[in-house]
This record gives structure tokens, sequence and C-alpha cells, in this order.
């Protein structure tokens, strides 16, 4: 729901100003107080438009809508019977009809701040903070649209999804606005392109992180996951406003090499091996203690000291690094805000404890990710990596054998458990993974299948010895499992520490 101060209301002209209207019944000089496409939301004198979902259509709730006091419908059906009294907006598409609707409610707020957009399968989160921290050393008045929180001006919201519904995302960037915030950092998710959730969006500078296997189950092959992910270059970056525009793009990925074929200029391409891309790591380590790095950059070397593990992480911080120079931050304010920034929440995030042992929490749920994390974990690893994951319930099955091969392979103990089932049986789930694991693994005393994820996080902790290390991998932020079509509260930092503290005393 969007709604403005009374003393502020937008006529229905103006509201629906730049759509594509098919038909129009009604007065266009009404006065409308707000927009919501939930029809439980509505209010007297507000505009109901009605999406056509996956799971629901909204043309069902248009007369729930008009009993709360719509004012104005906009559909993409026109309803059989004349609606007395009541403006009807008919389009082509509702999607983009109410992205367009939401940024004139909102007068355009990207048009007068750094936004920022994130893409790619993995690393989006880590480059949201590296860029956050990057701006406020800056004084750039940050703020952050993604996967763990929305977040500005000491404020911190849930995140129901990575990139808010069109709607909910530019009320959202309006208070960002209205509260100070001068630069924006958003992850864009490869559903929000599809969905149209960033349309109206002027954007200052895209950013292409990696394509690796992931969410199959919707985009059914990687061509079309490609393609919803180049739209946020070749849609969105195009149509902004915005006098400089900035592609940046990971070229280390073969992705990244399609992207720059139709991405606008100005391209600026990074790399943690091609000395050709114009930010590129001329000497790096990455070891047990961070991650060390000579960027070359257009405006001269960088010397970047993190605490941040993993080769994949240097690639994120090389990303920020393309960003942050691109928009004009200073080398000196970059290198001190990397150094600074200790960890990311659910992203190989360490749980301290007294008993000197090594606990990594992180959200890795692809197998590249997996992959990527269980690398960074073996450089901190004297004795044993011991593994802890699952994979998600009604997502795309082919990934599961994958993930367990990789487990297998770059894991010294491997506990399969349960992630979040959702409406799937979590036993047939782990018959998915095992298919991907030798018998070798299992009959050796090195494979575990634990289907209770706090028990099997509670036995990874407890067989633990000294110089070992316990990845738990999946479900990194979350606090909560889903299982069936309840989502139950459920963190593993807390089971970690919970576990720890049992063995303490």
């Amino acid at each position: 729901m969007l709604c403005r101060d009374g003393s502020q209301n937008m006529i229905l002209k103006d509201v629906i100003k730049s759509l594509d209207v098919k038909s129009f019944v009604g007065d266009d000089k009404s006065d409308i107080l707000g927009v919501s496409f939930n029809s439980s939301k509505v209010r007297k004198g507000f505009l109901f438009v009605a999406l056509s979902g996956e799971k629901t259509d909204g043309h069902k709730y248009i007369a729930d809508a008009l009993r709360r006091g719509a004012k104005a419908v906009l559909v993409e059906k026109k309803p059989q019977d004349a609606l007395s009294g009541v403006s009807v907006i008919e389009v082509q598409d509702s999607r983009s009809s109410l992205a367009r609707v939401a940024a004139n409610f909102f007068s355009h707020p990207t048009k007068d701040l750094v936004l920022v957009g994130i893409t790619g399968t993995n690393g989006k989160t880590t480059i949201t903070y590296l860029l956050e921290s990057i701006w406020e050393k800056e004084n750039r008045r940050p703020g952050v649209i993604g996967t763990v929180n929305y977040r500005y001006r000491g404020r911190v919201v849930p995140s129901g999804m990575t990139t808010p519904e069109s709607l909910d995302l530019m009320e959202m960037i309006r208070e960002m606005k209205d509260s100070g915030v001068k630069s924006i950092a958003m992850e864009v998710s490869s559903h929000a392109l599809e969905k149209k959730r960033a349309l109206e969006c002027h954007f200052d500078a895209a950013v292409f992180t990696n394509l690796t296997r992931d969410h199959l189950d919707y985009h059914k092959t990687m061509d079309s996951y490609l393609d919803a992910k180049k739209k946020l270059f070749t849609e969105l970056l195009a149509s902004s406003e915005k006098e400089l525009k900035y592609s940046i793009v990971n070229v280390d990925d073969p992705y990244g090499t399609r992207i720059i074929t139709e991405a606008p200029k100005e391209i600026i391409t990074y790399s943690v091996n091609n000395k050709d891309a114009p930010i590129h790591a001329r000497r790096s380590e990455v070891t047990r203690s961070g991650i060390w790095a000579v960027v070359q950059t257009p405006s001269g070397e960088l010397e970047i000291s993190s605490k941040l593990f993993g080769e994949h992480n240097l690639s994120n911080i090389l990303a920020s690094v393309a960003v942050a120079v691109s928009l004009g931050s200073s080398p000196r304010s970059i290198e001190e805000a990397l150094y600074r920034l200790d960890s990311i929440p659910g992203r190989l995030e360490s749980i301290e404890n007294p008993l000197g042992i090594c606990v990594l929490v992180d959200y890795a749920h692809t197998p590249d990710a997996l992959k990527n994390a269980l690398l960074a974990a073996r450089a901190l690893t004297e004795g044993n990596l011991i593994l802890v994951f699952g994979c998600g319930g009604n997502r795309d099955r082919a990934k599961r054998a994958q993930m367990g091969t990789i487990g297998q392979i770059h894991s010294d103990i491997l506990i399969v458990t349960s992630d979040n089932p959702r409406t799937e049986s979590s036993e047939l789930i782990i018959d998915d993974i095992e298919a991907g694991i030798a018998d070798a693994k299992k009959v050796d005393g090195s494979y575990y299948r634990i289907t209770d994820r706090r028990e099997a996080i509670t036995h990874a902790i407890q067989i633990v010895s000294a110089g070992d290390t316990v990845l738990i991998a999946g479900k990194g932020h979350e606090d909560y499992q889903i299982v069936g079509k309840v989502k139950h509260h459920f963190d593993d930092r807390e089971v970690a520490r919970e576990t720890i503290r049992n063995m303490m005393s």
C-alpha cells in the first residue's frame, strides 16, 4: 500500500501519466489518496491495481477493493458490469503499469539519487555491504535494498524479498530520499527483472557479478536466466535518464562477455586474473587472515586489505572498487572503508566462541557458491573441514546431486540435512543430494545423513577437534525454516552458539 499525506493529493490523470492506456472510463481529475495492489489494504480514495499473478488473479478482488472505497481500478481485463462512480483504466500490462504509477505517485525519487543495481547469481549482498561501507566513509548517506534487509539512516526493515514489488520499492526509495539518503545500493534479482519490479528506476550503474546454476525451476534454462539478468543493462540502465551511466561487468565469468556485447556504454570491466580489464588485481594474496591486493584502476593503484575470506570475495571487492571509482570515490576512502568492514551477516560469518573452534555460517545454496565457500573455509583449516548442508524444497532438483558431489569432494566430513523443505519431503530431497555422493563416502565413516537440521548442526560441532572447521551452509542470515507452508523460527547461528554453550557447561 502506498499513501501520501492528504495535503499532497494527486489527481488520477497525473498518477496514470505515461501509461499505455487501452481504454478509460471515468473522471481523470479525481483525487487519488493512495495506491494498492492488495485489496485488503485499500482505503477510501485509492487506486486499486489488479495484478495477474502466478497463484491468484487480482481481478477477482475488484469487488472487495470497491467495498473498501477504491475510487479507481487499473485492470488488464475490464469488468463485465459497469462500475458506477469508479474510474476504470484498462492496460495491456498491469505490472509495468504498476511500476509507472508508483513512480508517478512518488515523484520519481530515483532521478535525484545515486542508484546502483547489482545482479548475478552470487555476490550481490556482499557488494552492497562493501559499497555501503565506502559511502559511509565519504558521508554519502547510503541506503541498501537487498536479501538480508533494507536499511537506511539507522533504520532496518526486514527483507520480504531481495527486490520488493515495484509499489513497495518506490515507496521505500521515496522514504530514503526524504530521510536524507544520497546513494542506494540495490540487489536486483532475476525474478524482479522478469516481473518488472525495478521498472522506472533510473540507475547510475549496473553490476553483473556472475551466472551459475540457480532458479532454473523458474527460468528453465541458463539462457533464459541470462536474458533476465541482461534486462538490468539492456532495458533499465539503457532507459535511465542519468547523464553518466556505467555498465560494470565481471569478465572472469564467461557470461560476462555476453553481457558486454549488449550493455550500454560506458562499460567498465573487472577481473581477478585478466590484466586487460581496467579494474584488476595486479597482485593478491588470499589467506586465513583475509585478502590483500594491489588493484589497478583508471585512477591509479589501490592497496586493499580486507578481513573477508576467499577468492570469490576478492572478485566482490573488485566490483565495489569499480563502482566506487566510476562514481568518484577517492582511493583513500575506498582503502579505509574496505579495511574496516569486519564481516557480512551469513556470508562466511564466524561464530565467535571461547572454545577456540572455527564455525562458519554461509548462505551458499547453489553449486558454485557452495564450492567457493568450501574453498575459502579450506584455507582456514588445518585439520578436517566438516560441512553441514541441505537443499531447499520446491526448487531446482537438478542442482541437488551436483551439490552433493561438491560437498563430497571439498569436505572431509559431510553431513547432509534439511534446509527449507517447504512442501517436499526432506527425506526425498536428501535422496536427491545423495545421488551425487559416492558410496565410498557413505561407508568410511565420513558421511552422515541427519534429517533434523538442529541435530545435524549439533553433531557437527560436537565432533570437531583442534584445527577443524565446521561450515554450515545454505541458510546464512535467515532466521527461519519453512516446513510445509509454515515458517518456523530457526537460525543456524543461534543453534551453533547454543550447542557451544551446552558443551562448555
